[in-house]
């Protein structure tokens, strides 16, 4: 029970100064100082789940494949794919919504258009898109 108080004072006061990368190493140093039962009492101490302990670890003993930059905290390629990465025919779906309404002097580059992104979202979702009005209106930024 001291080793978990101690191991909480601790992580309070270091955690606003670590990234999330850091906090897994440390956590993984600690539960490895501390030997048998190490990776519950920081587990306990800190609430950081034991998966994230063991992947410190794992990070520690240098059997992880790739490099990462000095600023990176993830592994390159994670994260959520872009949506038209996966859906290739949403922007010419989107094109053909907004083309016919479009507004504006045909020789400027501006456009715009009298719809709402929740409609535009409403018929791409009829068309069988997975889509919301956030990304429809990121969409639209993206082609001016």
């Amino acid at each position: 029970m001291q080793n978990v108080d101690l191991i909480k004072q601790k992580f309070e006061m270091l955690c606003p100064f670590m990234d999330e990368r850091m906090r897994c190493l440390w956590a993984a140093a600690e539960a490895q100082a501390l030997g048998r039962g190490g990776m519950t009492a920081v587990a306990a101490a800190t609430g950081l789940s034991r998966t994230t302990i063991t992947q410190g670890m794992r990070e520690q003993q240098g059997s992880t494949e790739e490099e990462r930059s000095p600023g990176q905290i993830h592994r390159p390629g994670g994260g959520r794919k872009a949506v038209t990465e996966w859906d290739t025919t949403l922007l010419r779906g989107v094109e053909a919504l907004v083309d016919p309404l479009t507004r504006g002097d045909p020789q400027s580059p501006l456009r715009w258009t009298c719809k709402r992104t929740r409609r535009l979202a409403t018929e791409l979702q009829g068309l069988g898109h997975v889509v919301s009005a956030s990304t429809v209106a990121r969409l639209l930024r993206g082609m001016h």
